[in-house]
């Protein structure tokens, strides 16, 4: 019998008021691909913490090719050869891609006085970043300059230029494209022919059956089921992580055929440093438009120049018929045209700061009187919103930075349903949203709609932009590629995408 490569026997982990890990069990074998999977607050990442050495587990046994590992840090896990790549990415945004992918593991010459020899560095980064599908120009990048898909993909080259043995990957595909997505799949089947094994963690359940070999499903910090590849099906993951069948994954319930009258239109618009083609297309009420697109499309850069964060310097906005004249944020915030960021901790939430004062940062015009904010209005509002949107937090005095993804993105729906939107912007609506919380924002996205929201939703996922959308849009390098509506194909949506036609 083949000595497991990773065995982890009963682990447990509790932290202040909370038992993380109860008796946790799974092993991996050499050049296998687990799926561990799960709503958060399953235990997933406290597991692979554990596994990293980013956490000492209280109770249970940890072994590596059949020897027990106690991992005093994550130094002592990668020089183990166990590596993980987290979700929320761990790169020096100052520096190059370069610096980053040898940070700590410098290519040196010399004798006593030790020089980087960088001529190396960039021939082996040359090599890793065209395992990802990353071109070589970008080596010299600094990463603050790269799309949120580009720093994943260097993430991962990163690890693969250690001695990997274990490589654990948390949610990889969360930033990216469909094209980019495919590069993984074919970078994970070059890694189990070398032996690497692989613990992958995703919401994403479609590419869960994609690429892995076997699933460990998690539910409240205990063992909830294994499933072999061929019984790794949506209904039977959904099943085991919430213990329950979900009916209707992607509702259009509330929704009318074609949508009403435009609500949004851009006619001809362009914004500084965007590309010399115009994009025009309408967002009409009571319909969810999607927007498709690859990395790098400028996809995102047009939901920000309408929220007005770039300035538009050709072509006009409409907002029910009327001239929209935004020139800063404020401007379309007071219009009712909201966006909710792709990246939420970062341009969409004050994580030092409470549930509450998230909720109200972008209210706080009506919850004020000369004589301050009115506090009990201003409760008022944290209950609503925290019950409405079922937020799962102690209070709203938590740091909203302690809460887990799902109702993070909750909390940036909530202090902008709030503000009742005529328009509202999603970009990647559910961008490391375990299913649980997933289906809760498709049923609010969907009422919204039905109650005549115009929304926009930017997305990668393709299952997503499928399932919600009424009509899509698709973006090729800057411009409009076309429109899509009917019968909604992947074919058609990457055709267009990638420089093609619908037909």
């Amino acid at each position: 019998m083949t000595t497991p490569r990773l065995q982890v026997t009963a682990a447990r982990k509790e932290f202040p008021g909370v038992i993380a890990l109860d008796g946790v069990s799974l092993t991996l074998a050499p050049g296998e691909v687990l799926a561990v999977v799960g709503e958060n607050g399953a235990g997933k990442s406290t597991l692979m913490k554990i596994v990293a050495g980013v956490y000492q587990a209280d109770a249970g046994d940890v072994l590596l090719d059949g020897a027990p590992i106690h991992f005093a840090g994550p130094g002592d896990a990668v020089a183990a050869g166990v590596i993980l790549i987290h979700q929320e990415l761990n790169l020096a945004e100052n520096l190059t891609v370069l610096d980053n992918l040898f940070l700590g593991r410098e290519v040196t010459t010399g004798g006593g006085l030790r020089v980087l020899n960088r001529r190396a560095m960039a021939e082996r980064a040359a090599g890793l970043l065209k395992r990802v599908g990353l071109p070589a120009s970008r080596i010299f990048a600094r990463v603050e300059s790269l799309a949120p898909g580009e720093k994943q993909l260097v993430e991962i080259a990163r690890a693969l230029g250690t001695d990997v043995r274990v490589l654990i990957m948390d949610e990889p595909t969360s930033s990216l494209t469909q094209r980019e997505t495919e590069t993984l799949y074919e970078v994970i089947a070059a890694l189990k022919a070398a032996d690497v094994s692989i613990l992958y963690i995703s919401h994403r359940l479609a590419e869960v059956k994609q690429c892995a070999d076997r699933a460990v499903v998690l539910r409240d910090g205990r063992n909830a089921g294994e499933l072999a590849k061929a019984d790794i099906t949506h209904d039977n993951l959904v099943r085991l992580m919430v213990g329950r069948d979900l009916k209707q994954f992607y509702p259009k319930t509330h929704r009318t055929a074609g949508g009403g009258t435009p609500v949004l239109t851009l006619r001809g618009l362009r914004y500084r440093g965007g590309p010399e083609t115009a994009a025009s297309f309408e967002v009409r009420a009571g319909e969810i438009l999607g927007m498709a697109g690859l990395v790098g499309a400028g996809r995102t850069e047009l939901s920000e120049a309408v929220f007005g964060v770039r300035p538009i310097v050709a072509g006009e906005l409409l907002l029910n018929g009327q001239p929209l004249r935004v020139s800063s944020s404020a401007d379309a915030i007071e219009a009712g045209v909201l966006l909710v960021p792709e990246d939420r901790r970062l341009h969409g939430l004050v994580l030092a700061e409470s549930v509450g004062f998230n909720l109200s940062l972008p209210n706080l015009a009506r919850l004020s009187s000369r004589f301050g904010v009115n506090r009990s209005e201003e409760a008022d509002l944290h209950r609503t919103w925290i019950e409405r949107l079922r937020v799962k937090t102690p209070s709203a005095a938590q740091p909203v930075g302690l809460l887990s993804g799902g109702n993070q993105q909750k909390v940036v729906y909530g202090k902008w349903l709030a503000r009742g939107p005529k328009v509202l912007i999603l970009d990647e609506p559910t961008r490391g949203v375990d299913v649980g919380a997933k289906a809760e924002i498709y049923a609010l996205i969907d009422d919204l709609a039905g109650k005549g929201v115009a929304v926009w939703m930017i997305t990668s996922d393709m299952e997503e932009l499928l399932g919600m959308s009424d009509r899509v849009v698709v973006m090729h390098e800057g411009h409009v590629a076309g429109e899509l509506q009917g019968t909604l194909t992947e074919e058609a949506v990457m055709r267009l995408a990638t420089g093609g036609t619908a037909t």
